[in-house]
């Protein structure tokens, strides 16, 4: 097919302004954050081992590999989630009836097999694990190891939470989580991906999320705001970190989540945090079942993916609703204000006439 000579050099201009931007304000992100990321995990490994003399059932599982830490999540360039990977549920069984959005519940397969059961005291009276005990515990003992670390001059345990969040010298903070890993199963609120008839992803690909499965946090969680119910304590956080991740591999989508990312913290960090990366990350997600094809994901085709995230985005904002890509019953703006949804939703848009109209625009941006 003949490209229009003016088309070609719109598009050719366009892939060198996203290089550039890439190169430059992308890869200066990235290197900044793997700074951060190293000092950060210094003073955390020192706290988690720390907790471990104290409580061994708590074992550290942040560990590096070449610079990449397993159970780490950059939320912002200050903000950082580690999990850690408590030892196995054993005994417990996973319900998840979809009751509570974005959560499913520990119960204990047996009432005799209580004594059995690693967590023993953190069961409820019903049978549950309950989440927020052992954040409750973990809490304490980190409270304790942070007085006690090399490191106990620039670390403060952030005190008006239940979560566990370290503020470390007074410039990042760190959400530690206790969680489980759940491999090998899916589960049923996650059931009807992926959508048939969509070429993407490969079934070679999902059946390796399957195999991944998920995770299980002790967090609190967006689905049970404002409900009152009994299980609110005891649910943990359905996270499929490892599984998105995976998803994103292949042709240019990581690429495109960086670019999103640094486009986010540049300029889209809005009183009340309206945006966050997690939201590009799946509109990203729901895009790439929009456009299914490899081809679709080249360097040439990268601007039109943002700019068909930045007005579903768009979109979202205004109806107020943001659905998790694999949960669709949790909303990812649970919580957030309207009229913070609103504003983002004026600046996102600011931002999208900009990149649509102006062919030059990423050299301010």
């Amino acid at each position: 097919m003949l490209v229009p000579p003016e088309m070609l050099t719109a598009q050719s201009k366009m892939v060198y302004q996203l290089n550039k931007y890439f190169g430059e304000r992308v890869m200066a992100r990235k290197s900044q954050v793997a700074k951060t990321i190293q000092e950060v995990c210094r003073v955390v490994q020192d706290v988690l081992k720390e907790v471990e003399v104290q409580e061994p059932r708590f074992i550290s599982s942040l560990t590096d590999y070449n610079g990449r830490f397993d159970g780490l999540d950059v939320i912002s360039p200050t903000e950082f989630e580690i999990v850690i990977y408590l030892n196995q549920m054993g005994v417990l069984n996973f319900v998840d009836d979809g009751t509570l959005p974005g959560c499913a519940v520990l119960k204990l397969s047996d009432g005799r097999k209580r004594s059995m059961s690693l967590w023993v005291e953190f069961i409820t009276a019903s049978g549950y694990l309950s989440a927020r005990k052992i954040r409750s515990r973990f809490q304490t003992l980190v409270a304790q190891a942070c007085d006690k670390c090399a490191y106990r001059d620039s670390v403060k345990m952030i005190a008006d939470t239940t979560e566990v969040k370290l503020r470390i010298r007074e410039r990042y903070v760190v959400q530690i989580t206790p969680a489980f890993k759940c491999a090998g199963l899916w589960p049923r609120s996650a059931s009807h991906w992926p959508i048939p008839q969509i070429p993407w992803p490969h079934p070679n690909l999902v059946a390796e999320v399957k195999t991944e499965g998920f995770d299980m946090l002790s967090k609190e969680c967006i689905g049970l705001q404002g409900k009152q119910s009994a299980m609110e304590g005891d649910a943990w956080a359905l996270s499929f970190l490892d599984a998105e991740n995976r998803l994103l591999q292949g042709a240019s989508r990581r690429r495109c989540l960086s670019i999103l990312k640094t486009l986010r913290d540049r300029h889209l960090d809005l009183p009340g945090n309206p945006v966050t990366s997690y939201h590009m990350k799946t509109l990203l997600l729901y895009e790439c079942e929009k456009h299914p094809h490899e081809a679709e994901w080249d360097d040439v085709c990268l601007a039109d993916r943002i700019n068909g995230i930045f007005l579903q985005l768009i979109s979202c904002l205004q109806c107020r609703r943001c659905p998790h890509y694999f949960l669709p019953n949790l909303d990812l703006f649970k919580g957030k204000s309207p009229s913070g949804l609103e504003n983002a939703a004026k600046q996102v848009w600011r931002l999208t006439r900009e990149m649509l109209t102006n062919s030059a625009a990423l050299e301010k941006l």
